[in-house]
């Protein structure tokens, strides 16, 4: 069953083509990985599938539903959510402070139903430890962790995932993507992330799609799209190639 739906999206900034022409299609329970340079269009294409932006052409449907342009607070009440590669919590406000917010302002749940919620969401990704913390004193492993708990308490169906493992050492990969598995597996959560680590790439995706210069320029199955000798060329390297 088709999920999520992009047609033909297009953004232009002051001249500068930004998106041109992007189709894809996510399929329920399904991972799709997002590669590319920067400025490739990857962040532009979130935006304008979550209502930061409105696509200049193109459409967007959620479970059929068009979805082109709606503003964000109301993507996320509709089951889709996204993290950003900037952190920007509540810098005064405790951990389980930030995780309750989305829980309580997009399903509209009592203080203390939204401190359940957001408690849950705190342990799925294994912060439990700083729940108490003011976020502004946190490092960035710890952030880049809350990012996912304030979006896991919305309980969303499909999540849009931007470089979420940008800032972690190598150690705190792995319990991330361990979680990433589990929330497809165990909660059925369908899946759009962007990423530069191929490790990544290569563990989590059922699909990759490579794009360049605003346009998609492949997609499909991770070897196949890894091993492209056009994406091989223009991103990866030959040094990847040769490895």
């Amino acid at each position: 069953m088709t999920v999520l739906e992009i047609h033909g999206l297009s953004k232009h900034f002051h001249g500068l083509k930004a998106l041109s022409n992007v189709d894809l299609t996510v399929e329920e329970g399904e991972i799709v990985g997002i590669i590319g340079a920067n400025g490739a269009g990857k962040t532009t294409l979130f935006n304008c599938v979550t209502g930061a932006f409105p696509p200049d052409s193109g459409s967007v449907s959620l479970d059929g539903k068009d979805i082109t342009g709606m503003s964000m607070h109301r993507l996320a009440g509709a089951g889709l959510a996204r993290t950003f590669q900037l952190m920007r919590p509540f810098s005064t406000m405790t951990v389980v402070e930030n995780a309750m917010v989305p829980a309580m302002h997009q399903h509209h749940l009592s203080a203390a139903d939204a401190r359940d919620r957001a408690m849950d969401a705190i342990a799925m990704v294994g912060i439990e430890t700083w729940a108490n913390d003011v976020s502004g004193s946190l490092p960035a492993g710890v952030l880049k962790r809350l990012e996912l708990a304030r979006v896991l308490a919305l309980e969303p169906r499909v999540l849009l995932l931007d470089e979420v493992l940008a800032g972690l050492v190598p150690a705190e990969r792995t319990p991330v993507l361990d979680l990433l598995e589990r929330l497809r597996h165990e909660r059925g959560v369908t899946m759009v992330f962007i990423e530069h680590i191929m490790a990544a790439v290569r563990r989590l995706s059922d699909r990759v799609v490579m794009m360049d210069q605003g346009e998609v320029i492949a997609s499909g199955d991770v070897d196949a799209v890894l091993s492209d000798p056009h994406v091989v060329e223009i991103y990866l390297g030959k040094e990847y190639d040769r490895a």
